[in-house]
């Protein structure tokens, strides 16, 4: 009687909890995407393009103002007095340490930019998963995994709705 008795409770239990496991809603992000593909992403990079676009063509010009030397150098250096050719190869060398600390500075504002930029729309995007989580009852929503069925990715929708638009259960995503 007793072992009956016990079956029966842990049928009830069993029971329960498939019951509880079925109603439980899991959702996966790939966030890489998110910051590639959204309108908020999109529109940093532009931004971010065009606030160091100026920068970019000063660069290009010292580097071809440097590749012009360059080439002076090796193809008229013999015509040149020592003198000359000596100043030449100064301006050359000076010129070279001048771009690359200029290229140094520009790569470490642009991923200084870059990453400010991305953190606005990483917590944007969070809002966004919150809003679609609570809206479609999710009872939780990973963004790294090294797996993800296809069934459960809600990339797409997140991607739409910070884009504004409508997501799949027919809701405006604002």
């Amino acid at each position: 009687m007793k072992t009956i008795m016990k079956a029966c409770i842990l049928a009830v239990l069993l029971g329960a909890g498939a019951a509880q496991a079925a109603d439980f809603r899991v959702g996966v992000v790939d966030t890489e995407r998110v910051l590639r593909e959204s309108a908020p992403a999109v529109k940093a990079e532009k931004k971010i393009e065009k606030e160091f676009s100026g920068r970019d063509q000063e660069i290009k010009k010292l580097m071809k103002q440097a590749k012009e030397l360059q080439t002076l150098l090796e193809k008229d250096g013999s015509k040149l007095s020592d003198a000359d050719h000596r100043n030449k190869e100064r301006e050359l060398t000076g010129l070279n340490v001048n771009l690359q600390r200029i290229q140094r500075e520009f790569r470490e504002d642009l991923n200084l930019r870059k990453n400010e930029e991305l953190a606005i729309v990483l917590e944007q995007a969070n809002k966004a998963i919150q809003a679609i989580a609570e809206a479609e009852n999710y009872d939780l929503i990973l963004q790294e995994a090294v797996y993800r069925n296809p069934r459960i990715d809600i990339t797409e929708k997140v991607i739409k709705h910070l884009a504004g638009e409508k997501t799949d259960n027919g809701k405006d995503s604002k």
